[in-house]
């Protein structure tokens, strides 16, 4: 019982400081990996307003968002990430939509994001679990980190009637038909363990 009580007290300890960093109205969940060699077994991520947008840096994979933004029907969502320095190896960033319960076991959403490789790649959580919509893909859209080891990608989502697109940089590099996948709920945007990312512009909007 005394074991037990003194975790809970450690895990109290490291997510306190995690909470208190996030941005007025915003929540943040960060990946608990239980394999002590993921980056994911580390407190130490900042998750902070920078101008009109956010900063996220450190070791674990974080999910950002204000409850606040919840659309249903036929809306878009789109951000611009800056990627400040490419991580040791490919590690994925961009917007979450379609999301519930996002701080309990049951969380769910689905999740657009790129790579410092050029690769873009669309997946959906359910628990501790994850699929994917559609596979890995490299795409002439997704830009790859400059001679000084920067990029910038404008990311959207647009959900119209039984269609789901998505867009990178202008370019609508896939779409589906919703079919089964939820699209209605809490947005936000993720970022993957090892990176230092900026986002600018989030914005939600209403499509007639």
């Amino acid at each position: 019982m005394r074991q037990r009580v003194v975790l809970i007290l450690l895990i109290t300890c490291i997510s306190l400081p995690l909470s208190a960093q996030a941005p007025a109205g915003w929540r943040m969940r960060v990946d608990q990996s239980q394999n002590a060699q993921d980056p994911d077994d580390r407190p130490d991520l900042t998750f902070m307003a920078m101008g009109k947008g956010f900063h996220v840096a450190g070791g674990p994979a974080g999910t950002f968002w204000n409850s606040k933004n919840s659309p249903t029907g036929n809306y878009s969502v789109k951000a611009t990430f800056i990627l400040n320095k490419p991580s040791s190896h490919t590690n994925y960033y961009g917007l979450v939509f379609g999301g519930s319960n996002l701080e309990g076991a049951g969380q769910a959403y689905v999740y657009f994001v790129v790579a410092q490789n050029g690769t873009y790649l669309i997946r959906q959580r359910s628990g501790a679990s994850t699929s994917d919509v559609h596979a890995r893909m490299p795409h002439d859209a997704v830009r790859r980190p400059d001679a000084a080891g920067r990029s910038s990608n404008a990311l959207e989502v647009r959900v119209s009637g039984n269609t789901v697109s998505y867009v990178v940089n202008g370019t609508v590099v896939h779409s589906a038909a919703k079919g089964a996948l939820k699209a209605d709920g809490i947005v936000g945007f993720r970022v993957n363990h090892q990176l230092d990312v900026t986002v600018e512009g989030f914005e939600v909007q209403r499509l007639s």
